[in-house]
C-alpha cells in the first residue's frame, strides 16, 4: 500500500466477506466436527462486523459469499475431488443450500446486503456478484474472510481482472497457518492494496 493511499468513496464501495459461515466457524459446524480448527478465523466476525457497520453508515454495500455444497438427486453433496481429499469428513447436509451451516455467522446478521452462493474459491466464479456490483455503482471492493490463500486470494485476483479498485483487509482475513496468511498477503500486493480494518475505515469518505 502506498504511503498516501487514496480515499475510498463509500457509495461506490462494497465490502466482500468471504465464507464467514457456521459450517466453517461455529463449534457445532462441519469443520469443527471434522477436527479442523482455525483459531485466528474465530476472531474475524466481530472485527469484520465493525467494518461493515462503518461502510453501511457511510452509504456503502456489504456482500457475502456462502460456500455451498449442492446436493445430487440422492441428496448427497457434490464435493469436488480435491476438496473431498482435503476434507473427507464432509457429509450430507454440510454447507447445504438453505441450511444453518451454510448461513453467515450471527455477528453478520442484518449487515449483509447481498449474498451469493459459490461452488469454488472465487466469489465471482459462476455467481451474480459482478452483475449486482456493477448495477449498484460499485467500482471498489474491500475483501476479507477465509481463507487468505484460498477464497480471499482468488476473489481478489478476479476483482483485479474485472478492473475494480481492490483492497485486502489483512487483519480481516485468516488462513490455516500464519506463514500461509503472510505469504498470500505479500503475493496479493501485486494486484491489490493491502491495509487493515482500521485503516480501511479511516480511508472512507
Amino acid at each position: 500500500m502506498s504511503a498516501h493511499p487514496m480515499p475510498v468513496v463509500a457509495r461506490n464501495t462494497a465490502l466482500v466477506i468471504i465464507d464467514l459461515q457456521n459450517d466453517f466457524l461455529h463449534p457445532e459446524g462441519a469443520y469443527a466436527r471434522g477436527g479442523d480448527s482455525n483459531p485466528p478465523a474465530l476472531l474475524l466476525p466481530a472485527r469484520v462486523a465493525e467494518v461493515a457497520r462503518a461502510l453501511k453508515a457511510a452509504g456503502g454495500m456489504v456482500a457475502a459469499s456462502q460456500f455451498t455444497l449442492w446436493p445430487d438427486p440422492s441428496g448427497e453433496p457434490m464435493v469436488s475431488p480435491h476438496l473431498k481429499a482435503l476434507r473427507p469428513y464432509l457429509k450430507k447436509g454440510d454447507f447445504a443450500p438453505g441450511s444453518w451451516g451454510q448461513e453467515n455467522v450471527d455477528e453478520l446478521e442484518e449487515l449483509v446486503d447481498l449474498v451469493v452462493c459459490k461452488v469454488a474459491y472465487s466469489a465471482f466464479f459462476h455467481t451474480q456478484l459482478d452483475w449486482v456490483l456493477r448495477r449498484g455503482g460499485i467500482d471498489t471492493v474491500a475483501v476479507c474472510g477465509i481463507v487468505t490463500n484460498g477464497g480471499v486470494a482468488s476473489t481478489v485476483r478476479d476483482a483485479h481482472m474485472r478492473d475494480y479498485r481492490t483492497l485486502v483487509l489483512a487483519d480481516g482475513c485468516a488462513a490455516f497457518g500464519v506463514e500461509r496468511h503472510e505469504v498470500s498477503l505479500a503475493d496479493m500486493r501485486n494486484v491489490a492494496e493491502v491495509t487493515d480494518c482500521a485503516g480501511f475505515v479511516q480511508l472512507l469518505e
